[in-house]
């Protein structure tokens, strides 16, 4: 099994993440931001990773440092979970119909961190989450994982479909990031490793 366990703990928050990338899509997910717990639990589920993340922030100042030290110590699971890499297909994407919204999510884990959006929301917030946030969260996720995590955001109008389809759209084309394929000997790179 890939996983891993990590705990971040700041001056502004607790972090503490489980992560099984060969799950069946089983969550337990406490941050304190609610909205930002239900984008969590669809990453979760559509992705087929079992996680458990529990969050202490600083919420009495705004959701950013909870949902930025999220990305980070998630972002760092993944990696760690990975290991060296051998067999993967390393490359996955998605393209992902959520109501009016349709999403393409394109992630290559090589080691290098890159981050490419033009998710555009109309308003400040989504229930209890900044929309801002949604960026924040995803740029730290892939500077910790050290992956390439591009959005394209082809269609919609509902800030709530928007995020919930970039989640969801993540979790598809990581998991086909992730997935073995055994034609692969090795790293799935000319250099030899990823």
């Amino acid at each position: 099994m890939r996983e891993a366990k990590i705990k971040r703990t700041t001056g502004e928050t607790d972090v503490s993440i489980k992560l099984n990338l060969d799950g069946s899509g089983k969550y337990d997910i406490s941050t304190g931001v609610g909205f930002f717990d239900h984008m969590l639990a669809g990453f979760a589920r559509h992705g087929l990773f079992d996680v458990d993340i529990k969050v202490k922030g600083d919420l009495v100042v705004d959701d950013h440092h909870t949902i930025e030290d999220t990305g980070i110590a998630l972002g760092t699971a993944i990696k760690e979970a990975l290991g060296d890499k051998k067999g993967i297909r390393r490359y996955g994407y998605s393209i992902l119909p959520m109501d009016e919204a349709l999403i393409l999510c394109a992630v290559d884990l090589s080691g290098r961190a890159y981050y490419s959006s033009d998710l555009t929301f109309t308003f400040e917030k989504m229930g209890d989450m900044s929309t801002q946030m949604v960026r924040e969260f995803f740029y730290a996720l892939s500077g910790a994982a050290g992956m390439n995590l591009h959005f394209k955001q082809l269609s919609g109008l509902n800030d709530h479909h928007i995020a919930e389809g970039a989640f969801k759209a993540f979790s598809k084309a990581l998991d086909a990031a992730v997935s073995y394929d055994g034609r692969i000997d090795g790293a799935l790179s000319t250099k030899g490793v990823i």
